[in-house]
């Protein structure tokens, strides 16, 4: 049961309503929503994190206890780990690591530079229909890629290009552009023209003032989007698993096609090693780099 009591103060007073044990209303008002705020980030990191906690379970688990329920580790091994890199089961998955830096270094470089001069153009320079420019990139990037494996897949093969690196970097190129042109366009438009000015008064060239002012200011936006466009290469499965061989074919592909111990056997254990190896790694680098992250994302800009 609420009663209101009224408090004397100079120049007035002021109705405060308080609960039969004499607790504020307001105040176990904000008690329960911080209740209700952090059981909701709890229960978000728990759906995001305890998928990746499983697999490193399973990973280290014996092949015969693969479907043990046991919420933590036991009958601990690392055979799993072993087996994921056993060449003679078939399963290159230390050269397709290899494969994937590759894939993902270069597609995240040629993105970067031609994304940066076409998101700085995009920013900075006035013609007519910058807009349409901008929403075509957009648009680009929203095309089902399942429709682009037959045509590249014949064009690939007349070019002669199929089981190659520039097979798999070219249409990846072709994803990560529309990201780093968006994401980079709204980071540069927020600069202020200012410091450009400021940087050709005091005798810089164009190129000069870009390479010794723009581009350290847009670092954080720059780091950012090198990361979002190193781990989409990374990920990517469907035009690896069409256009590359055995020769080329990255991380994703090499799990889809391990091999077990015995003929039909899913080595699940296996599997969830190697999605370990190439899982954990990335999802260190996003936390200890999250405060650049971040900030790319939401800096957009100085403060003159």
């Amino acid at each position: 049961m609420a009663t209101t009591t009224s408090t004397g103060r100079k120049g007035g007073s002021r109705n405060r309503t308080v609960t039969s044990s004499g607790v504020p209303v307001v105040q176990r008002r904000n008690v329960r929503a911080a209740v209700l705020t952090y059981t909701g980030v709890v229960l978000i990191c728990l759906w995001g994190l305890l998928p990746f906690y499983w697999m490193i379970v399973t990973s280290f688990r014996e092949v015969g206890y693969t479907f043990d329920t046991t919420p933590w580790p036991t009958h601990t091994t690392l055979e799993n780990y072993a087996t994921a890199f056993s060449t003679a089961r078939g399963n290159h998955f230390g050269r397709a690591l290899l494969n994937s830096l590759v894939i993902g270094a270069a597609t995240t470089v040629v993105g970067l530079v031609v994304g940066v001069f076409t998101a700085y153009a995009l920013a900075r320079l006035e013609f007519r229909g910058k807009f349409y420019v901008l929403g075509l990139i957009l648009g680009a990037s929203m095309f089902p890629g399942v429709a682009l494996v037959t045509p590249l897949f014949q064009l690939f093969t007349d070019l002669g290009w199929l089981n190659t690196y520039q097979a798999l970097i070219i249409p990846n190129i072709s994803f990560v552009l529309p990201l780093t042109v968006y994401t980079l366009t709204a980071f540069f438009t927020e600069m202020p023209w200012e410091l450009e000015e400021s940087a050709r008064m005091d005798g810089c060239t164009p190129g000069q003032a870009f390479v010794k002012v723009i581009l350290p200011l847009a670092a954080p936006g720059i780091f950012t989007t090198a990361i979002l466009a190193f781990t989409a290469a990374w990920n990517e499965f469907l035009l690896a698993s069409q256009l590359g061989g055995d020769k080329v074919q990255p991380v994703t592909v090499a799990i889809a096609s391990f091999a077990g111990a015995q003929p039909h056997q899913e080595p699940y254990t296996a599997v969830m090693a190697a999605g370990t190896i190439v899982t954990v790694p990335l999802i260190i680098m996003v936390l200890v780099f999250q405060r650049r992250i971040v900030s790319g994302l939401t800096a957009g800009g100085v403060k003159s």
